[in-house]
């Protein structure tokens, strides 16, 4: 785990803070984009035929399969929002949101972690800033709905929202002294940018003795929700916040030479720990010399419910989810070999092994500690649902298959078809949200819904992407959002062009949804 550190000098700020990226400043230039999606109406047909950033699904949803929708749970505010998604009327998708630059200059650089979407609002971070964006808009920088300025870079975030459409992220305070420390965090309203608490909470060093951090080391934190709690580790324990006050309702700590690295929420709450054996025989910073363990917490009071201990030779350890309790590992190797789900009482209930490659699950791997963050592993009451690798064999296809979380035992399998790859994205209710995109980029893409009570398949959303978005879709470098009926790409960071001379249409992110209402 490489230490947070001080940011470095920074170029001219822009207006998302270090390294934003400058808007026009031309009332011409604005007008004609947002003339954009007035215009689509009459160009589609003409886009069709082109390749253009707009394409239509056979039998605009007159797909015989059937469409029981799943029952949506009655949720608060202070829960972790589980939304279940309607088909829509229509199936045909097109552009519901677009968020775009052009004039970003070489050698630029900007992050862009975090993104969340209301029924409204598509939000995402950008260096030292959220921004707010209305869904229905062609937006460019100076387009936002809200933006709230924080104090410095964020340094951390979470992929869940309360009922309520709220969520935190971690930021740097005092962003112009020498020694920033990744320290504070902020819960916000998603819909209208109101910061509704902030607090600071404790630094430590890295490694595996004891002490508050020091120049730039520092161990990285996270932060994730639960019922009612905001949980932030910092390496020398963790700090339960109350959702709505911002007051402190719990500290855990950890003693050497173990520290807390890394949340997982949702419904429930589990503490990732790591440790060091202290073996002087084995190279400093050896993966040999660490060992992991988690602990399923309750978010009222911070008192363990129990504690699991992996065993040696693992080199990772990441939280698809928290209840039910499923941990992905790496043993012995730098990708996730098994994955292993827990009872109630942190006992190992099944392993299920990824046999050697044959089946991949993904966890995102970034600067930014975010243990829950597994795109393709998507995690429902009784089963696990991951992809298959690539069948490269004449056209290339793969498949989904669910495993039985009591067992370990294969369930279901679903079938991509030659010339598509198959995604996991989340459950919805019981289904799985899956999306099928296309190897040829003629056939639509597509968000559809697998039943793994009927085995059926139930197409959401046909579309298109443009040629400057198709890179959009890996699952590993961007964030992908389902969301009310829509699916939003979004990239995790932005890069200039490679010379002055070279003008680059950038894509931050694009928004698909259906051409008709939802159905009730």
């Amino acid at each position: 785990m490489p230490p947070g550190h001080a940011p470095a000098v920074e170029p001219p700020e822009g207006p998302y803070g270090h390294r934003g990226p400058a808007g026009s400043g031309d009332p011409r230039r604005k007008r004609a984009r947002k003339l954009l999606l007035g215009l689509l109406a009459v160009v589609v047909v003409g886009a069709l035929g082109t390749g253009g950033w707009l394409l239509w699904g056979p039998g605009g949803g007159d797909s015989k399969t059937s469409d029981k929708s799943p029952t949506a749970v009655a949720q608060g505010p202070l829960d972790v929002r589980e939304t279940v998604e309607k088909r829509p009327a229509s199936t045909t998708g097109e552009m519901a949101f677009r968020f775009s630059v052009d004039d970003m200059k070489p050698g630029e650089h900007f992050e862009m972690p975090g993104m969340w979407a209301t029924d409204r609002i598509l939000a995402k971070g950008i260096n030292k800033t959220l921004v707010g964006l209305r869904i229905g808009s062609d937006a460019e920088p100076g387009d936002e709905t809200w933006r709230l300025a924080l104090d410095g870079p964020i340094c951390g975030y979470t992929r869940h929202v309360t009922g309520d459409n709220r969520t935190a992220v971690l930021f740097r305070a005092n962003d112009w002294a020498e020694e920033a420390y990744c320290n504070q965090v902020a819960f916000v309203d998603l819909d209208d940018g109101r910061l509704i608490w902030e607090d600071r909470f404790p630094v430590s060093q890295p490694g595996p003795e004891p002490g508050a951090g020091t120049g730039a080391g520092q161990d990285r934190p996270s932060v994730t929700l639960a019922h009612g709690t905001v949980a932030v580790t910092w390496g020398g324990g963790t700090v339960g916040y109350d959702m709505e006050k911002g007051t402190t309702r719990w500290t855990t700590s950890t003693a050497a030479p173990c520290q807390d690295m890394g949340a997982a929420g949702g419904r429930g709450l589990i503490v990732r720990e790591q440790c060091w054996s202290g073996d002087e025989s084995l190279p400093a910073g050896s993966w040999e010399n660490v060992t992991y363990k988690v602990r399923k917490l309750d978010p009222a009071t911070g008192r363990a419910l129990w504690t699991y201990s992996a065993a040696k030779g693992i080199r990772d350890l990441n939280v698809p989810s928290a209840d039910p309790a499923v941990v992905a590992v790496s043993a012995g190797d730098t990708e996730i070999t098994d994955l292993l789900s827990l009872d109630d009482r942190g006992r190992s209930r099944a392993t299920i092994s990824l046999r050697n490659g044959a089946y991949v699950a993904d966890c995102a791997y970034t600067d930014y500690l975010v243990v829950d963050d597994c795109p393709t592993i998507a995690v429902g009451k009784d089963q696990v649902f991951i992809r298959s690798k690539d069948q490269p064999e004449k056209q290339t296809s793969n498949w989904v298959i669910g495993f039985d979380l009591a067992t370990g035992n294969t369930t279901k399998k679903f079938d991509s078809g030659p010339g598509s790859l198959l995604y996991p994205v989340r459950m919805s209710g019981d289904r799985l949200l899956a999306l099928r995109l296309s190897n040829d980029h003629i056939a639509p893409n597509a968000l559809v819904a697998l039943d793994p009570q009927t085995d059926e398949e139930v197409p959401y959303l046909y579309f298109g992407l443009p040629s400057e978005a198709q890179t959009m879709t890996l699952t590993d470098e961007n964030d992908i959002v389902v969301q009310n009926g829509r699916v939003f790409f979004g990239v995790k960071a932005a890069n200039g062009p490679p010379d002055a001379k070279t003008k680059q249409w950038t894509y931050l992110v694009l928004g698909i949804g259906s051409g008709a209402p939802h159905t009730s």
